[in-house]
């Protein structure tokens, strides 16, 4: 950990946290999730720096160290995906393989599509590709699932404001580790679905769990809460949307998310290829949703051999 280093990209008026490891043409571009961080990449970058690869892991804008853009309730995917283009400019980045886990995965096929002559290949987790007018997929999600509360103006900020964001993070992490996806009832909150005296699942530490609260200590979660939960419904008019370069997704056959309607039957059917033609697809049988952190050693085996097929 000491090995990565720590710097700040000037994009759009806004400091950008990137964290970078290991020399070289070969870059891979590490895109989190919620409530990731750059920080959730750590045996990624790592393994990839000792593999001869450059590994970067930015922190969106409203995250982590990262600054808060001016608005945040106005905050879009489409400020992210330009983000990402001002940052590989500013670090003199021509092309690059992204791999993105969560929301990020839509960042990283969004900037696929709008910029392929950046791109080489893309790596996900558990998430598919959502084809054009998917977006409102959401719309099917019941009212007490987590994602539908989030949505909520001010419901979720009151119900993280009742705890540090040390606790907030640790409920999280929990919940979304488990193979059901967390739904409340109609009176209950989503932080209220966690017993205090649950544990955290044995792959993340107390230690780890410092890290992500003091970066979230920083940014709150206001902008988080914007990009991507209040930020789905968000359209995008792409001339081309086929993703013609090589791709994988990674799935964790107890990931949650693979309940979404419509999620499984896209993964297992092979009706992403209609949209991403070169598309590979490999199952980790007991990966939850947080495959990188809780098999990393499997998962950077896996990246490295799409790596070395693909450079």
């Amino acid at each position: 950990m000491d090995q990565i280093q720590h710097k700040f990209v000037d994009v759009g008026g806004l400091k950008l946290h990137v964290a970078d490891i290991g020399t070289g043409p070969n870059v891979v571009v590490f895109l989190h999730g919620f409530p990731e961080i750059w920080y959730s990449w750590r045996h990624q970058m790592i393994a990839l720096a000792a593999a001869g690869f450059r590994a970067i892991a930015p922190d969106y804008r409203g995250y982590g160290l990262s600054d808060p853009p001016p608005e945040p309730e106005k905050a879009t995917f489409s400020d992210i995906v330009s983000d990402l283009r001002g940052m590989l400019h500013a670090l003199d980045l021509s092309k690059v393989f992204l791999v993105g886990k969560d929301f990020g995965v839509r960042v990283g096929y969004l900037f696929a599509t709008l910029h392929p002559e950046r791109v080489l290949g893309i790596f996900t987790f558990g998430a598919p590709y959502m084809p054009p007018g998917s977006s409102q997929f959401y719309k099917y999600f019941p009212e007490g699932l987590y994602i539908s509360r989030f949505q909520e103006p001010g419901r979720a900020e009151a119900d993280f404001g009742r705890l540090d964001a040390k606790t907030v993070v640790r409920n999280i992490y929990i919940l979304f580790s488990r193979s059901e996806a967390p739904i409340a009832e109609k009176n209950q909150e989503i932080m209220d679905l966690v017993d205090p005296s649950t544990p955290l699942p044995p792959w993340f530490t107390e230690e780890d769990l410092a890290a992500y609260a003091a970066l979230y200590d920083k940014s709150g979660f206001q902008t988080a809460l914007k990009v991507p939960y209040r930020s789905l419904g968000e359209e995008f008019n792409l001339a081309d949307p086929i993703v013609k370069v090589p791709a994988l997704v990674i799935v964790g056959g107890k990931d949650y998310s693979l309940k979404f309607r419509g999620v499984e039957d896209l993964i297992k059917s092979g009706k992403g290829k209609q949209y991403v033609p070169n598309l590979e697809i490999t199952f980790i049988p007991e990966g939850t949703h947080f495959l990188q952190e809780q098999f990393p050693e499997q998962v950077n085996q896996l990246i490295l051999d799409f790596l070395g097929k693909h450079f």
